[in-house]
């Protein structure tokens, strides 16, 4: 049998703006998605999913689970018709905007490359995985998959006609971070179409979000390699304004904005596909973190403990 992981994922800076074009900044987290394929006689492939996450989350993407290994297998030069058993779990919750549904294609690409002796280097499993983020969300950035597949903190820019840019970005050590799951299972298709026709529909209003999205990433980075986490904390704020501006926050996420602002927070803000999923949280220090997770969970609301700046 074949075994593999991927990276979990949170992004400081950028969704949906990344899809078109914006700069981003993703960070791989200290939790995996783990997978284990065998090659079986039974016909078909199977899929056991055994991890823990919110309410629904399994249930509603299994239809899409199945199209991305089929995704997948065709990236990799397989037949669909292929019999595999696959069992999912590890330490990464089925919580959206965690990039679960990346890490599960990384270590579904692993562990098929290892059970069939494929030898795929990272940045084929990465193209396999980026395949397979299609059926979860139509049009992706590639920054899940890539974040998932190499860890580390990467600066990311999606190109149309040329390579896709990733940098990897050094910060002084890992941060702590929360992540806390609003409850509510998104479609990150959706949403992320929602937005495509929205900046079609208001092009005046959505160019001028654009913009200054993409200045406040450029100095975002420059906060992240200084360590300078109060501003960082400052931009992250600055940042769920503007995805509440284009229409992609909700009332539960906004309302875990303000609990962790209010106990002690560096910043806060949506992270992912939006509609639901997680926040993000700014908290330096297994002190602050304790404090605004606890606070969190007190008004319940399941949290994540982890930390941003992890590498491979």
């Amino acid at each position: 049998m074949g075994k593999g992981s991927g990276y979990g994922k949170v992004i400081l800076f950028g969704e949906h703006f990344v899809v078109h074009g914006v700069p981003g900044i993703v960070s791989a987290i200290d939790s995996t998605t783990d997978a284990v394929v065998e090659k079986v006689s039974v016909p078909g492939i199977s899929v056991r999913d055994e991890r823990t996450g919110s309410k629904g989350y399994t249930e509603q993407k299994k239809i899409q689970q199945k199209e991305s290994i089929d995704r997948m297998l065709e990236a990799m030069g397989l037949e669909k018709d292929i019999s595999l058993d696959i069992w999912l779990g590890g330490n990464l919750p089925g919580f959206s905007g965690i990039g679960a549904s990346a890490a599960s294609s990384v270590a579904i690409a692993r562990a098929i490359s290892e059970e069939l002796g494929l030898n795929l280097s990272d940045e084929r499993v990465n193209e396999a995985a980026y395949e397979a983020e299609k059926a979860y969300a139509g049009t992706p950035s590639g920054i899940d998959n890539t974040a998932a597949t190499f860890g580390g903190l990467l600066w990311f820019k999606k190109n149309v006609n040329a390579p896709d840019i990733i940098e990897k970005l050094n910060i002084k050590e890992p941060v702590e971070i929360i992540m806390a799951n609003s409850g509510v299972v998104a479609d990150t298709k959706e949403m992320v179409l929602g937005v495509t026709e929205r900046k079609k529909k208001y092009s005046e209003k959505y160019d001028k979000i654009f913009k200054q999205e993409e200045e406040l990433v450029v100095k975002a980075r420059k906060a992240l390699e200084g360590f300078d986490l109060k501003k960082v904390g400052q931009l992250m704020d600055m940042n769920h304004k503007l995805l509440q501006d284009i229409e992609v926050s909700c009332k539960e996420l906004d309302y875990l904005v303000k609990v962790a602002r209010e106990n002690g927070a560096y910043g806060a803000k949506l992270t992912g596909g939006g509609g639901g999923g997680c926040i993000v949280t700014l908290t330096p220090g297994k002190k602050l973190q304790e404090q605004v997770a606890r606070a969190i969970e007190k008004e319940g609301f399941k949290v994540l403990r982890t930390k941003v700046g992890v590498k491979k």
